[in-house]
């Protein structure tokens, strides 16, 4: 009977493939050739705190952080609209990217910014990793006149206020880079 069921969810899940009209490539499926930039996190003392990659996929970008060394815990990471991390405070990375101009936050029903991300957590190691696919977005649009910069805060973001989620001071930044 289960090997019956499992034939049965495999056979539909083709069909469903087959309906599809992008040729079978999912978002956040690699591009072949697709353009890739690298931020390289800095502490505001001036600490290689890890890096963030860009990597365009089918429908979108894929946006992979690597952290270390940074305090363990919670804490809000964001793609900024500006391609500048001046320290101690990064406030040069301006805002949240925001092309569509929607609030912030997955939870918001009228968010997210393209530039919200899901919380990095850092382990008690100082190491910590989170990744999500921004649909829509594109490298032209990361990488526009001004650039864009990855900004890790010191609180957790609550997912849902506008305009930053209540995720605190800026404590690590990156500047993309075509790679």
């Amino acid at each position: 009977m289960r090997v019956t069921t499992v034939m049965m969810i495999g056979a539909g899940a083709l069909a469903l493939m087959a309906c599809r009209d992008d040729g079978g490539v999912s978002a956040g499926t690699p591009v072949a050739r697709g353009a890739r930039a690298v931020a390289a996190l800095h502490s505001a003392s001036g600490a290689d705190v890890g890096r963030a990659t860009a990597t365009e996929v089918a429908g979108g970008l894929r946006v992979t952080v690597d952290a270390k060394a940074l305090p363990p815990g919670t804490h809000g990471a964001h793609i900024h609209t500006t391609g500048r991390c001046d320290p101690p405070g990064f406030e040069t990375a301006g805002g949240h990217w925001n092309p569509l101009m929607k609030k912030h936050g997955s939870m918001n029903p009228q968010g997210p910014h393209e530039g919200d991300m899901p919380n990095l957590v850092i382990d008690s190691g100082g190491r910590g990793t989170v990744a999500a696919v921004i649909p829509g977005a594109t490298m032209a649009g990361l990488l526009d006149t001004d650039g864009a910069a990855l900004v890790i805060h010191a609180n957790p973001d609550d997912l849902a206020t506008d305009p930053s989620g209540n995720s605190g001071a800026r404590i690590a930044c990156g500047v993309f880079q075509p790679s």
